[in-house]
């Protein structure tokens, strides 16, 4: 009985370090018009969810409760047949706060431009040596890239190799006749933009401020120098205007803003005008689509 308790156990241990990265919630807004029956949508958001949550993404050793929370929402638009379909796919992720129950976004993306076939009460299969279709390509860039931006937050520029990967992905996704893999479409919004500027030098400002903005900003808010730790996230945004002079209204810059702005308005709002004055006159001049939000902070 001993050692079957231990044999148990060690099972149970072995799991427990070997979890999935992704603990991803995924849903499904159907269109208005179905050509199919609405279990194809139900299956759909079944088979999506299974892809992202049951694989391991890394060759790291995850514990249960350190899987990443994400969500991943497609809005369907338009079912074109039984199995083709087009839409816009919304990607959210978030960490914990050291020594809190608060976490804080890390991603929020709205990619609008998504088409995709998906076969019914079919597997989802995808390999990363090669695009075998869309949804697969689609859904693990933004694994990689959720990965990517996560590891980013907790070591200095720690998501480089997952960034990589979803470069391999793009670079694999060049002849795919869906859009959002190029860099020579009619939109810079894309998935092929969003890699090629965080690899670049011009960008390094925004990966050393999610390290700094997180790791040395927010999991030491809940210590014992709360000012100290408020300064390093507001000098973090400060350094953005680098990217900001080079490349203003850059994508990733707008991405890292909707994840942050209403983050940034709660963190100082309540201090005084003087320690808030430069954050804000610098969110306003390098994040003018959330002006409105920075307003409040000075209320």
């Amino acid at each position: 009985m001993k050692k079957l308790f231990l044999t148990l156990s060690m099972i149970l241990l072995a799991f427990g370090w070997n979890a999935q990265e992704l603990n991803c919630n995924v849903s499904i807004i159907r269109p208005q018009v179905m050509i199919s029956g609405p279990e194809i949508f139900e299956t759909m958001e079944n088979s999506i969810q299974e892809f992202l949550n049951g694989r391991r993404w890394t060759n790291d050793n995850w514990n249960t409760d350190e899987r990443i929370d994400c969500t991943i929402q497609i809005t369907i638009e338009q079912q074109v047949s039984q199995r083709d379909f087009k839409g816009t796919i919304q990607v959210g992720s978030s960490r914990p706060v050291y020594n809190s129950d608060q976490n804080s976004p890390v991603l929020s993306i709205n990619d609008r431009d998504f088409q995709f076939s998906y076969q019914e009460n079919t597997l989802i299969q995808w390999s990363n040596d090669q695009h075998r279709d869309n949804l697969s390509s689609t859904l693990a860039f933004y694994a990689y890239l959720i990965l990517a931006m996560d590891y980013d937050t907790f070591s200095l520029e720690g998501g480089t190799d997952y960034y990589l990967l979803c470069q391999t992905i793009v670079n694999n996704a060049q002849n795919a006749p869906e859009a959002g893999w190029r860099g020579n479409e009619k939109s810079q919004q894309n998935r092929y933009w969003i890699i090629e500027n965080i690899l670049s030098q011009t960008f390094k400002p925004l990966r050393t401020c999610l390290y700094q903005y997180h790791r040395h900003g927010f999991d030491k808010l809940y210590g014992s120098d709360v000012p100290a730790a408020r300064n390093t996230i507001a000098e973090a945004i400060l350094e953005l205007k680098n990217i900001h002079k080079v490349r203003p209204s850059s994508y990733n810059m707008q991405i890292f803003f909707y994840a942050k702005a209403d983050e940034l308005v709660s963190l100082f709002k309540p201090v005084e005008v003087v320690e808030k004055q430069r954050v804000y006159d610098c969110l306003k001049q390098i994040d003018p689509g959330n002006i409105n939000k920075y307003e409040g902070m000075m209320n």
